[in-house]
């Protein structure tokens, strides 16, 4: 479970989140959306350790990220918008490292990075190195890295970036079957079809703040919109200025 409390960041005169609360619960998908600039990436830098708050908390599964990041990094698989690969290693090697990194034990690791290769489905370019590799082979294997672990917690910052149809629709079919495994997810997005089809909670930030948390479908009755596109909009135009 993530659980975000009262959460302000600033830079400078920039203040980018003021305040912003919510709860992704396990075994739900919940969507974190809003405008560039909303503060969606900053809470999510924040989340995964990146980022110290200058005021609030945020726990993973209890641990708080400020006092205890390491220990709460151990909780978190984070597939970070843009995230690189270390180009000269192979995807294979790229998801050994983070293997090692997170603490796997040795004997255990191995078998590990071959079982998400095969759930991820990049067998056939596991041995090239990530050097020349597409947006959507980058993405796959940013995944993998993430999962590698076994994480309870999963944050997804615009996971499907650079991937094709068929591609997208297997990523969507693994994060919903790291749902039915009793999962937290967590992901921003701004394809409003993706969010619609996964979503069972929706995050919208507008100028730092929490504008809506609630159900997709309670979202559409709560602004008066049949599209979910236009209650995104709606919600948003209720916190920032037309």
């Amino acid at each position: 479970m993530i659980v975000v409390e009262e959460l302000y960041k600033s830079f400078g005169k920039v203040e980018a989140v003021r305040g912003v609360n919510f709860r992704a619960e396990d075994g739900r998908i919940t969507g974190l959306l809003g405008p560039n600039g909303a503060g969606k990436s900053t809470t999510l830098r924040t989340l995964y350790t990146v980022l110290k708050p200058d005021q609030g908390r945020a726990f993973i599964d209890g641990i708080d990220v400020v006092a205890e990041p390491l220990a709460a990094r151990g909780c978190i698989g984070a597939l970070p918008h843009g995230a690189g690969l270390y180009p000269h290693l192979t995807a294979r090697e790229n998801i050994r490292y983070y293997a090692r990194l997170y603490g796997l034990p040795g004997e255990t690791i191995e078998a590990r990075v071959q079982a998400v290769i095969d759930e991820i489905g990049i067998g056939d370019f596991a041995d090239r190195r990530s050097k020349g590799f597409s947006q959507g082979q980058q993405t796959k294997v940013s995944l993998a890295r993430a999962l590698v672990h076994q994480p309870n917690n999963i944050i997804l910052d615009e996971p499907s970036n650079g991937l094709d149809v068929m591609a997208t629709r297997s990523l969507r079919d693994l994060i919903r079957k790291l749902k039915d495994s009793g999962k937290c997810i967590l992901f921003s997005s701004h394809v409003m079809q993706e969010v619609a089809a996964l979503c069972d909670e929706i995050v919208i930030i507008a100028a730092g703040r929490v504008a809506l948390h609630d159900t997709p479908d309670n979202i559409r009755a709560r602004t008066g919109c049949d599209d979910l596109e236009d209650a995104f909009v709606r919600a948003i135009e209720k916190v920032e200025p037309a």
